[in-house]
């Protein structure tokens, strides 16, 4: 590990509690990876004996299983199906209420609820996301106020990824295996025959002062060899690959590709993939109203451009064919979003792969496309 970013220490496997411990005095609502349902979720935690100890996971496309592993690691396991934008962007806000006053309404706008999160086991992968999330709700002209509430006091404590599944393709993404950025604490979990331990780094002011409350060591050389060696082979394990060069290019040059066709032929429309996706950020805006009609109020909810009324405006809808969706949000994660915000909408942590009931992988649709490219047409 770079031991010359942030400070590096030890926690030994019998002391991790007390990090528990310290987030909790200090007012934090501790989310992090549980079991619950047959799957591996970020939830809220009360101490470690909450995370999935001796659990790991197996993933490929369309299929997602967990299974004991042969030891007792706390985060021996990839991705789950659920990530962070669940608690920074929830599913479901109130946006505002109205009452009726004699012959008109008071509004009553909602004010957003603010929580203190400590996000625990936040993979590499996450961490890039939120950094995207970032750039579309804070930045800007309009600032999303749910999502700055809740960001704004978040502490993220990284855990690096100690193996992958077969899903996974960060490396291509360069967000992963490896946390390198965005975090306040950072650890990487050894677990040998004779010793588990954790090496931590920190990342922020913040992280140093967590650090100095924590039953700790300072890392020593022999610490920081057995932690890169715990990334070289996650990293090896990586197999998966998405070429980026030009992607945005490739995209926009084959939107007549033939191959969309095969992958519309196969997309169930399920929205499958936009919900476990890190970034996606659709919405749509729904009001209700009392049976008595004295009481409206309006939400935001969770949406998905794989939904027939997201690309309605008046007259019809504007991508009617399951190709059409498709098409429209490859090319948005992989092109146009570089347009929109600098960087795709792609973090490579395999969730829309795993969670896609037919198993449709981003990354061979664009490996086909690729190379079997549509010639351009001249003018005459």
């Amino acid at each position: 590990m770079e031991a010359a970013d942030g400070k590096h220490f030890v926690i030994e496997r019998k002391d991790f509690h007390r990090l528990f411990e310290v987030l909790r005095q200090r007012g934090y609502q501790i989310i992090g990876p549980t079991l619950q349902d047959g799957a591996i979720v970020y939830a809220e935690i009360q101490g470690e004996t909450d995370l999935p100890i001796g659990v790991t996971d197996e993933q490929d496309g369309g299929t997602y299983r967990v299974k004991p592993r042969n030891d007792q690691a706390l985060f021996g396991y990839a991705v789950g199906p659920v990530s962070l934008k669940k608690f920074l962007s929830p599913p479901s806000v109130k946006i505002l209420g109205a009452r009726r006053q004699s012959n008109t309404f008071e509004i009553q706008p909602s004010c957003p609820e603010t929580r203190r999160y400590a996000f625990l086991g936040v993979r590499s992968c996450d961490l890039q996301a939120i950094r995207i999330q970032d750039k579309i709700f804070l930045q800007g002209r309009h600032v999303d106020p749910v999502y700055k509430a809740g960001r704004e006091q978040a502490l993220l404590i990284a855990v690096n990824c100690g193996q992958a599944a077969s899903t996974c393709f960060c490396t291509s993404m360069n967000s992963g295996p490896r946390a390198v950025e965005g975090f306040d604490l950072a650890l990487t979990e050894v677990v040998q025959q004779e010793r588990h331990f954790f090496i931590g780094q920190t990342g922020t002011s913040l992280g140093e002062e967590i650090c100095g409350e924590l039953v700790c060591r300072p890392a020593q050389p022999q610490d920081l060899s057995a932690g890169e060696q715990v990334l070289r082979q996650t990293a090896s394990q990586i197999k998966r690959t998405l070429n980026t060069q030009g992607i945005k290019e490739l995209l926009y040059r084959n939107y007549d590709h033939p191959y969309w066709e095969e992958a519309g032929e196969r997309c169930l429309s399920c929205a499958n993939c936009t919900m476990v996706c890190p970034t996606c950020f659709c919405s749509t805006v729904e009001d209700v109203t009392d049976i008595t009609g004295e009481h409206a109020e309006r939400w935001r909810l969770w949406d998905s451009c794989f939904s027939l009324d997201h690309s309605y405006i008046h007259g019809g809808h504007v991508r009617f064919s399951a190709k059409a969706r498709y098409r429209q949000w490859m090319t948005h994660k992989l092109a146009s979003w570089q347009d929109q915000f600098g960087t795709t909408g792609c973090v490579g942590c395999g969730r829309c792969i795993a969670w896609c009931p037919v198993g449709i992988d981003i990354t061979q649709v664009a490996r086909l496309i690729r190379e079997n490219q549509v010639a351009e047409k001249k003018a005459p």
